[in-house]
Parts: C-alpha cells; sequence; structure tokens
C-alpha cells in the first residue's frame, strides 16, 4: 500500500491467495478507513500489546495453528510490555493447540532473541519482523523453539529495505523531509519454514530467499 500499512482490497487478495493469517506491525494505522475491517476479521490480527481500546485482536487459531502478532518495546512504544502479553496469550493459546508461532515485531535484535529464549518450550517458533534484512541466526533452541531474529523483506531488494534509495539518501545527506518511494528492483520472496511435531517442537527452521520475476 505505497510501503505504509494495508488496506482491506490488499489484505482480501493475500488471503485468497492461500495465506491463512496476515499479521500486521507499527504500520498498521497507515492506511485511513483500515480500523473497521480490522474489526471484524479473524484472520488478519494486530499487534496484541497495543492499547486494548484499539480495533483488532493479537491472537489468531487457524487449522490447528495458534498465530501471536507483537510489538516491541524499542522505538515502538507498545501499550504493554510483549513479554507481559506473550505470557497471557500463550496460556490462552495452548488451551487450544500446541503449535504456536510468535511474530515478533522489534527494532532490537537483542530483544527479539530473548523474547525466543524467554517462550522456549512454550512455543514452536519466535519469527523477527520489522527491519526488513534477513538474519543469518536461524536456529532451533534447546527447548524446542525455532527462532529468528528477522524474516526479511518480501518486496524490492534493489533498495534501501524496500524503499528507491535517492530520497533515503537526500534525507540523510542534507537533514531535509524526503517523500519515500517504492523501488521496483530485484524482487524476492523471503519468510521462514518451520517443521514440528505434533507437540508442537520445532525440529528444523530454514530461510527462503527467492528471485521473482515481475515483468510484464
Amino acid at each position: 500500500a505505497d510501503g505504509g500499512g494495508i488496506t482491506a482490497r490488499l489484505a482480501e487478495k493475500i488471503l485468497a491467495s492461500g495465506a491463512d493469517v496476515i499479521t500486521l506491525g507499527n504500520w498498521v494505522w497507515g492506511q485511513r478507513g483500515f480500523a473497521p475491517y480490522l474489526s471484524g476479521t479473524d484472520r488478519v490480527i494486530r499487534p496484541a500489546n497495543m492499547s486494548p481500546s484499539s480495533p483488532g485482536r493479537g491472537l489468531t487459531v487457524q487449522d490447528g495453528v495458534a498465530v501471536i502478532n507483537l510489538l516491541g518495546s524499542m522505538m515502538l512504544d507498545p501499550w504493554e510490555s510483549a513479554f507481559g502479553a506473550a505470557d497471557r496469550l500463550v496460556e490462552e493459546a495452548r488451551r487450544e493447540t500446541p503449535v504456536i508461532v510468535v511474530d515478533f515485531h522489534a527494532e532490537a535484535t537483542s530483544e527479539k532473541i530473548a523474547l525466543a529464549h524467554y517462550l522456549d518450550g512454550r512455543v514452536t517458533a519466535v519469527l523477527g519482523t520489522h527491519t526488513h534484512v534477513q538474519t543469518n541466526d536461524a536456529r532451533v533452541l534447546a527447548g524446542g523453539t525455532a527462532a529468528i531474529t528477522d524474516a526479511g523483506m518480501t518486496g524490492p531488494h534493489d533498495s534501501i529495505i524496500g524503499v528507491r534509495p535517492e530520497p533515503v539518501l537526500r534525507r540523510f545527506l542534507t537533514g531535509l523531509p524526503s517523500k519515500f518511494e517504492p523501488a521496483q528492483g530485484d524482487v524476492r520472496v523471503q519468510g521462514i519454514i518451520v517443521d514440528a511435531d505434533a507437540d508442537g517442537r520445532a525440529t528444523a527452521i530454514r530461510r527462503l530467499d527467492i528471485p521473482v520475476d515481475v515483468s510484464p
């Protein structure tokens, strides 16, 4: 949606293509008019530790998999600590399924891997998002929780985290405001595949980085 959040139309298009759940982040309110849609769906979730008065939910269970969405503290200013929220939500999710995936949308690598260790053995995976750069630290922790600091970015990699380099450089060099525009080149699908057993323990984690031809 031009780099800021998501629209109801785009969410429905992604779900229709085969996605089971869409998680959001700090740009959840980036598009005007999105809040009513979020109030009426259980397949698009926003960070659970935002204000409890805001529309939407932060936990859903689809086809035997629970998905929890959380926001990190550094620079993102959530309503509640992700660690406290995680305790409550994991307990709720485990009443329905042992397979639990946490999308931790956070700035600090230390906070992301700290949450993975905190939840080790209680969830299937803690997958970091937000920083747009896929990291090389995918692992399965001792208690059976798969973790990675950042799952990466699906979009144009001939860019500065998805944005055309010129306006970003202009802002760094001059300090003046500069309108960011989505880039176009070197489009890739990035993500993570986690294997798990019936008890919800991860047995393997691997990264995806697939070039996509988007030429007409």
